[in-house]
């Protein structure tokens, strides 16, 4: 009896799992399907992107994944595009070194069949980036005036040392920019006009639009005045608050103590 008894706790168990995994799987299926229907990628997968963290300083942080068969073919990078290539860090770095860039990492993984790296990069001045051969294709302008900053950049064409290459796309690859953005925007073009995590926005290209030399302009305006310069004020003055709350509460309990003290029997 106490073997039959375990063994339908064994069967329990082994039913509720499988019941989990169904749901899952079930769940897994109907947001693919909700997703197939309204035209949204559960994921984005780019053949080249350029992810970039503007400061209002000027200053930012630049990262791009992309394969190095879009290096070479978009940027005109000597690279070995060979599926079975032995991945040379060091030629990545040089490529993207420059006395306005400073490369902070490089790496590397196979994604589609083909080589991607993903490279770290920082700049001083992001007005300044387009004297680095990576970066040349795009004009970059941050113009603060009263009330606001102006960020404006333009993709031109590739330049004329890029080249084809043998990477077998498939036609349907998408090239991105991507900016990060310090505070609050007002204005921006982007065409899915979706601002994603409160200021963070997305440019979107076919690949063969991009090889074509398509130009994409990109253009936001914001507020003169940092998310997180605003979020510390406000951390600072709700403290403020609290503190000047919590004296007059003890002020007022102590003086109705010696209230109480003054008129004792």
């Amino acid at each position: 009896m106490r073997a039959f008894s375990i063994s339908f706790r064994v069967v329990r168990i082994r039913s509720s799992r499988a019941a989990h995994m169904v749901a899952a799987a079930a769940l897994a299926a109907l947001v693919a399907a909700w997703s197939a229907a309204c035209g949204v990628p559960l994921v984005r997968h780019y053949e080249y992107e350029e992810d970039m963290t503007v400061a209002l300083d000027g200053s930012a942080t630049i990262t791009v994944n992309a394969s190095l068969a879009a290096l070479v073919a978009l940027r005109g990078a000597a690279l070995d595009t060979r599926p079975a290539a032995r991945f040379d860090a060091s030629k990545v770095r040089a490529f993207f070194t420059s006395p306005v860039t400073r490369v902070l990492r490089v790496s590397s993984s196979r994604q589609r069949g083909r080589r991607f790296t993903y490279v770290r990069i920082e700049t001083d001045d992001i007005r300044r980036l387009s004297a680095a051969a990576p970066f040349a294709w795009s004009t970059y302008q941050l113009e603060r005036t009263t009330g606001q900053v102006t960020y404006r950049q333009v993709v031109g064409a590739p330049p004329a040392t890029a080249g084809p290459v043998d990477a077998r796309w498939q036609g349907n690859e998408i090239v991105a920019f991507r900016l990060h953005l310090p505070s609050r925007i007002t204005y921006h073009n982007t065409p899915s006009k979706i601002v994603e995590r409160g200021n963070i926005l997305t440019w979107e290209q076919p690949l063969s639009d991009r090889r074509a030399g398509v130009p994409v302009t990109l253009e936001v305006r914001m507020e003169p005045t940092s998310i997180l310069y605003r979020t510390l004020w406000l951390f600072a003055i709700s403290g403020l608050a609290a503190t000047a709350v919590m004296a007059a509460l003890i002020w007022w309990a102590f003086r109705r103590g010696r209230r109480a003290d003054a008129s004792g029997p």
